[in-house]
């Protein structure tokens, strides 16, 4: 095809990219990898960093590709979509860390992150289990059970539990934590096309080239290559191997609970995007087993949970190209740069103020989020059954913020605050009449629990 008759990118929808030639194809994967690469990398800076548990940047690029991968083999080939970090299992890790009873009284973040993983290996067959139930049981009767009166507290939860960590990371420098909380704010505000995709990309290098050059003139040492210097250019990924434990595991499973309603928001908001129905084709219940595959499959080797990313779809709805093999592309860009420590060691040199101030804005749109699925899904309030599983889904997730320990069997098991409020929220949905919640009615509310979009 000569470059006359060649369709132009954004003019109208393109469903198979070799109309555009592999160079703007391979332009197309690397907008993709940048959309995707700001909030990847950093949950393991954040996980690392703040909790202690050494998740490796290197392994969590690598499982972001293959799990991208994984998920396009399971759904056909058909949607067009990335797997990248979950940052709703954030909460999860920090609890992990500080597990400080049993076998864990002495154990160092490097001990306790296999059983972090553990507990994401189990949470993400959770989706294969979901996905066999939507199968065979229909995805408007399961999400009767999973309404947004009961999903919209959970993740309102997740960020508020999360905000102390980033108050504290962005103390460390708070002009620092400033510029990169103001650089997102200008770059999703003001920014028009890539720039509004990428700013949690552009919320991190940009305050980090300032801080660089200060380093350089001669100010404070705000960071340091020492890592850089020590680090190969080429090698393999620092796996780790994941253990199992039931406390782990009832602090990691239950965040699922969330993250399942966040993979069906971002399958309708892809599908939305696309103009395809991708719930109906190839099926709800395949991207749920693509993505619990690849979380599973994460987790056993020391990488952290994977979800559909909405920076994605938002690189979707700027290029008009649909076709999934140029999100394959930037799957295997992601894979490439997993073979380089020293590439690992340069973003683990990202000063810690930086991550707390781009953690200002994620955390607080996370819950945010939680608020939106709760108004666009039109919840009624004036209604006392939804009033109370809200009301008890808070105080709870806020209230027992030490958990709650069980003693069975000689044994002490650990339930999370966010664990016992997702069992109180889902079974008061369940008990209490008049639920008349029906899945489908409104696209855009369906969408409305993604924590991907920023």
């Amino acid at each position: 095809m000569s470059k006359k008759e060649r369709k132009e990118i954004g003019h109208g929808p393109i469903y198979d990219a070799r109309e555009l030639g592999m160079g703007r194809m391979l332009i197309l994967g690397l907008q993709h990898m940048f959309a995707m690469f700001g909030a990847t990398v950093l949950v393991p800076l954040i996980i690392s960093g703040a909790y202690g548990l050494p998740l490796s940047v290197q392994t969590t690029l690598l499982f972001a590709g293959i799990g991208t991968l994984i998920f396009h083999v399971m759904t056909k080939f058909k949607v067009p979509a990335f797997l990248g970090s979950s940052f709703a299992f954030l909460g999860g890790f920090e609890a992990v860390s500080k597990l400080d009873t049993g076998k864990f009284a002495e154990m160092s973040g490097a001990d306790k992150l296999p059983y972090a993983l553990g507990g994401i290996v189990v949470a993400g067959t959770l989706y294969i289990a979901l996905a066999f139930i939507v199968k065979f049981v229909g995805v408007k009767k399961v999400m009767r059970f999973l309404p947004p009166v009961v999903t919209g507290p959970i993740i309102i939860l997740i960020g508020m539990t999360l905000a102390p960590n980033a108050v504290n990371d962005a103390s460390n420098n708070w002009l620092l934590a400033f510029f990169a909380f103001a650089t997102i704010i200008v770059c999703n505000i003001f920014g028009k096309g890539m720039i509004k995709i990428i700013p949690i990309l552009l919320g991190v290098t940009i305050p980090y080239t300032v801080a660089l050059l200060i380093t350089l003139a001669g100010g404070p040492e705000l960071i340091s290559f020492a890592e850089v210097g020590s680090s190969n250019l080429l090698g393999l990924q620092p796996f780790v191997l994941a253990k199992f434990d039931l406390n782990a595991i009832l602090i990691m499973a239950p965040i699922a609970l969330a993250t399942m309603m966040e993979h069906v928001g971002d399958i309708s908001a892809i599908g939305a995007t696309a103009g395809k129905n991708y719930i109906a084709d190839p099926g709800l219940h395949r991207s749920l087993i693509g993505d619990g595959i690849a979380t599973s499959l994460a987790g056993m080797f020391g990488g952290p949970a994977n979800t559909t990313y909405g920076e994605n779809t938002g690189v979707l709805a700027l290029s008009k190209v649909y076709d999934p093999a140029v999100v394959r592309i930037a799957a295997g860009f992601a894979i490439v740069l997993s073979f380089s420590p020293a590439f690992a060691a340069v973003i683990h040199s990202i000063p810690t103020a930086i991550i707390g101030g781009v953690s200002f804005i994620l955390y607080g749109m996370i819950s945010a989020v939680g608020v939106r699925n709760v108004v666009e899904n039109k919840v009624d309030f004036g209604k006392t059954r939804n009033l109370i599983i809200a009301a008890v889904i808070l105080v709870s997730g806020l209230g027992f913020s030490n958990g709650l320990v069980f003693h069975i069997l000689g044994a002490d098991i650990k339930l999370t605050s966010l664990a016992i409020a997702a069992i109180a929220g889902i079974l008061l949905n369940a008990v209490l009449p008049g639920n008349d919640y029906t899945f489908g009615e409104d696209p855009k509310a369906d969408g409305a629990a993604n924590l991907g979009t920023y």
